[in-house]
């Protein structure tokens, strides 16, 4: 279902806007994904709703068939990207698995907050920004993706979560009708 409505108490929720993954291959130019986030979280801001930056660190236990565990990655990885425009009052979640919600405070400090609602963007569609989505939809948060600002580093995958999985998590919307709604609430 289209975005309809945005809950007084939402939370914009950035993906692994973060140096290490902005350089990776992805399915749409990620200088346009980050832009996009930064005009949501500038507009989040403004209206005195919170923005929640996640970065990840490291990669989960466990097997897979396509694994990164191991390899070295950059000195400046996790580094949030400039554009984002971090402020003080943002709320920085540091992850070591595709979800920001498992193994995190994250959770604990949106209730905190009186959240009832997250809008999720960022990299990679299929796996961090859908695994939060899931977690968030499980925690009973209502959930807008934005679709626009996001991508994957397979297109087919980034269309097959757009498309099939996140209409039954949440509901979608471009960053455009995000800010829209912003202005409407």
């Amino acid at each position: 279902m289209p975005a309809t409505t945005l809950d007084e108490r939402t939370a914009l929720v950035l993906i692994d806007l973060q140096k290490g993954i902005v350089a990776l291959p992805t399915a749409h130019p990620t200088d346009g994904i980050v832009r996009r986030g930064a005009r949501l979280a500038a507009a989040f801001r403004e209206r005195g709703l919170p923005v929640v930056l996640v970065r990840v660190v490291g990669a989960a236990p466990g097997r897979a068939e396509v694994s990164l565990r191991g390899a070295r990655p950059p000195a400046d990885f996790a580094d949030l990207v400039p554009e984002l425009d971090r402020q003080d009052g943002d709320i920085v979640v540091t992850k070591h698995t595709w979800g920001a919600f498992h193994a995190t405070d994250l959770d604990l400090q949106l209730r905190r907050l009186g959240v009832t609602q997250i809008v999720l963007a960022g990299i990679a569609t299929s796996m961090g920004v859908e695994s939060t989505a899931r977690a968030a939809h499980e925690h009973g948060y209502h959930v807008t993706v934005v679709t626009d600002a996001m991508t994957d580093m397979d297109a087919e995958v980034h269309r097959i979560a757009v498309e099939k999985v996140f209409p039954r998590l949440a509901e979608t919307g471009t960053t455009g009708e995000v800010i829209a709604l912003l202005g409407g609430r």
